[in-house]
């Protein structure tokens, strides 16, 4: 069974010496990680701040840092972090970041991965 998820980061987390992080691993998540942010007093004061608690819980591996705080994922662009929802909804969801489909045309049958939406507008050139 898969349990981490390699990613990149559509834009990537700047560290404080100008450093950029893209490449990173998310793991499954548990029920404790699900449960445990919500103890946390800057969840109880502002329930938005859940999803920055949640991805540092399983957002193990950003680039070179040496650990993913709540601090690094406040420091995220609005389209990463989103890209980071929805990577967490897949994985967590389905258990993976991949479907398994078939060519309309010849009918044989293979996996790819999901990208988010911001991915995709990305390779269209389009802008949100």
């Amino acid at each position: 069974m898969v349990t981490e998820f390699p990613f990149r980061l559509p834009l990537g987390y700047i560290d404080a010496q100008g450093e950029r992080h893209r490449e990173g691993v998310m793991r499954l998540a548990t029920a404790h990680d699900e449960i445990a942010p919500l103890k946390d007093p800057r969840v109880q004061a502002n329930e938005a701040y859940l999803l920055i608690v949640l991805l540092s819980r399983v957002v193990t591996r950003l680039g070179e840092l040496a650990a993913v705080t709540p601090k690094v994922v406040e420091g995220l662009y609005a389209g990463d972090l989103a890209y980071l929802q929805g990577l967490y909804r897949r994985v967590n969801a389905s258990g993976s970041d991949r479907i398994r489909t078939q060519c309309p045309h010849c009918q044989q049958a293979f996996e790819i991965a999901l990208e988010s939406e911001e991915e995709d507008a990305g390779k269209s050139g389009a802008t949100p």
